[in-house]
C-alpha cells in the first residue's frame, strides 16, 4: 500500500497556508487625510444605533449639540421635548463633528466615553460607537498597556474619523461623511446612495479596485452650501449637506440648503427666543426677506442675507442685483418626523443613504470602472493616502476562498489514490 503521509501533508499546508495567508490580506481599511497645520472642518459620521437611545444621548456619546443632529437629518426640532426623542436601534443618523489636525492627520478627538461595568474596548468601538473606531485606536488614544483592565468611570478618549479635502469635491462645495461599510453594502451601492459616482469615490479613498469590504470606513463626499463669513465670526466655515438644515448663532438662526442647490439660504430660527436685531441696516428688510421687481431690463432682487455670528451679533447685510429672471420661491429640505421605528424595506434616511445591515438591496452588484494605471489595492498618484487597521477573521477568510479549491483539497485528503 502506497505511503499516503507526503501527500497528506503537503494538502494540510497547503490549505494552512491559503487560508491564513488570506486571513492577513483581510483587514479593514480606513481613509486617511494627511495634514500639516492647525485648521478644522465640518464633518459627518455615519452612526448607526446599537440600541434604542434618546436623541440627547446620542449627543452626549458625541458631545455634540443635540439640535445639531436633528439638523443634519432634516428632523423636524419644533416637535415638543424632540431631544427626549427615543430613537430606535439601528437607525442610521449622520452626525456633525469637528474635524482637526491631529499628529498629522486628519482626526476628531473631541468625543469621550466614560466606561461602565462589563466594558470592553472592543465592545465600546464594535457596539457603543458601531464600528467607527477600532479597540487598537482606542488603547493607543489612551496609552493602555493591559485593555483587559479597565476601571468603571474610566474617562476614554474615542478617536474618530474624518477627512476634510478643503470642503470640496471636484471643485464644488461639499461636506464629507466618514461611512462604515455593512455586508449587505457594494460600491456602487453606496455611490447611487449618495448621488456620486464610483470613480469619484474611488479618487477620494485612493482604491485601486471597487472592492469593499464590512468594517472598512469610506469618506463619502455630500454636495453642500457653503457660507463666505468673514474671519472673525464664530460660524465661520459653516457647510450645510444637500437636502439638510443647521441651527447657528446660539440658536438664533435657521441655515438650510434645499434640494439640488448650491447656495445657503439663513432665516430666524423656530427656537429663537432672546437674540440681537435681525433686520437688515437702511432697510426694513427682516433676515431671509426677499423682494423682488420686473422691469424691462430684467428683474430687481434684493435681500437681506445672513453674514455669519460675532461677538453676539447677528451679521446681516443687504444686497442688490439686475437678474434676467425673477427666481422663484425659496425651496426647503423637507422635514421629517422624530422616527420611532425602522423597518427592512425602508430605512430613516434624510438625505440618500445606504440601508442599515440585514436589509436588502437592489443595486447591481458589477460595474465598470475606468481603469486608474494603478495594481488593485494601491492609492492612485495624487489620491489620499488609504491605511488599514487589523479586524481581520478566519470565517471571512475561509469564505472567501474558492469554493471547488477547497473542495479539491479535501478530497484529496481523504481520496485513497
Amino acid at each position: 500500500m502506497p505511503n499516503r503521509k507526503p501527500t497528506f501533508f503537503f494538502f494540510y499546508k497547503a490549505l494552512c497556508f491559503l487560508v491564513f495567508t488570506n486571513v492577513a490580506l483581510v483587514t479593514s481599511k480606513s481613509t486617511i487625510e494627511p495634514c500639516s497645520n492647525s485648521d478644522s472642518c465640518n464633518a459627518l459620521l455615519g452612526y448607526t444605533l446599537y440600541t434604542d437611545l434618546k436623541v440627547a444621548e446620542v449627543a452626549s456619546l458625541f458631545q455634540v449639540d443635540p439640535i445639531s443632529i436633528l439638523t443634519a437629518n432634516a428632523i423636524d426640532i419644533s416637535y415638543p421635548d424632540v431631544e427626549n426623542h427615543i430613537l430606535p436601534s439601528q437607525l442610521f443618523l449622520k452626525i456633525p463633528i469637528l474635524c482637526s489636525c491631529v499628529d498629522g492627520i486628519r482626526k476628531s478627538v473631541s468625543t469621550h466615553y466614560k466606561t461602565r461595568p462589563q466594558d470592553t474596548l472592543s465592545s465600546i468601538a464594535d457596539s457603543v460607537y458601531a464600528g467607527l473606531v477600532s479597540a487598537d485606536q482606542i488603547r493607543e488614544a489612551n496609552s493602555i498597556d493591559d485593555p483587559s483592565v479597565l476601571d468603571v468611570g474610566e474617562n476614554l478618549v474615542v478617536p474618530l474619523p474624518c477627512t476634510c479635502f478643503n470642503g470640496t469635491d471636484n471643485g464644488l462645495p461639499a461636506i464629507y461623511l466618514s461611512y462604515v461599510v455593512k455586508p449587505v453594502d457594494t460600491l456602487a451601492g453606496i455611490a447611487a446612495s449618495y448621488s456620486t459616482t464610483i470613480t469619484d469615490l474611488m479618487n477620494v479613498n485612493a482604491m485601486g479596485s471597487t472592492s469593499i469590504k464590512a468594517g472598512d470606513i469610506l469618506a463619502v463626499p455630500l454636495s453642500a452650501c457653503a457660507s463666505n463669513f468673514p474671519k472673525y465670526a464664530s460660524d465661520r466655515g459653516l457647510i450645510v449637506p444637500n437636502g439638510s438644515y443647521a441651527i447657528t448663532a446660539s440658536h438664533c438662526v435657521q441655515c438650510s440648503c434645499g434640494p439640488g442647490s448650491r447656495s445657503l439660504y439663513c432665516m430666524p430660527a423656530s427656537l429663537a427666543v432672546s437674540c440681537s436685531s435681525m433686520q437688515c441696516k437702511s432697510s426694513n428688510l427682516m433676515l431671509g426677506n426677499v423682494t423682488v421687481q420686473q422691469s424691462s431690463a430684467g428683474c430687481n432682487v434684493t435681500s437681506c442675507a445672513y453674514g455669519g455670528y460675532a461677538n453676539g451679533t447677528i451679521i446681516t447685510w443687504l444686497s442688490s442685483s439686475l437678474q434676467p429672471r425673477c427666481p422663484g420661491p425659496q425651496q426647503f429640505p423637507p422635514l421629517v418626523a422624530p422616527p420611532t421605528y425602522v423597518t427592512r424595506d425602508s430605512v430613516f434616511a434624510p438625505a440618500p443613504a445606504p440601508q442599515y445591515a440585514g436589509a436588502t438591496t437592489t443595486v447591481p452588484k458589477t460595474s465598470t470602472v475606468p481603469s486608474t494605471g494603478s495594481f488593485p489595492g494601491l492609492p492612485p498618484a495624487g489620491a489620499p493616502i488609504g491605511s488599514s487597521s487589523n479586524a481581520s477573521t478566519l470565517v471571512t477568510s475561509v469564505a472567501a476562498l474558492p469554493t471547488a479549491l477547497i473542495i479539491y483539497l479535501l478530497i484529496k485528503l481523504i481520496s485513497p489514490f
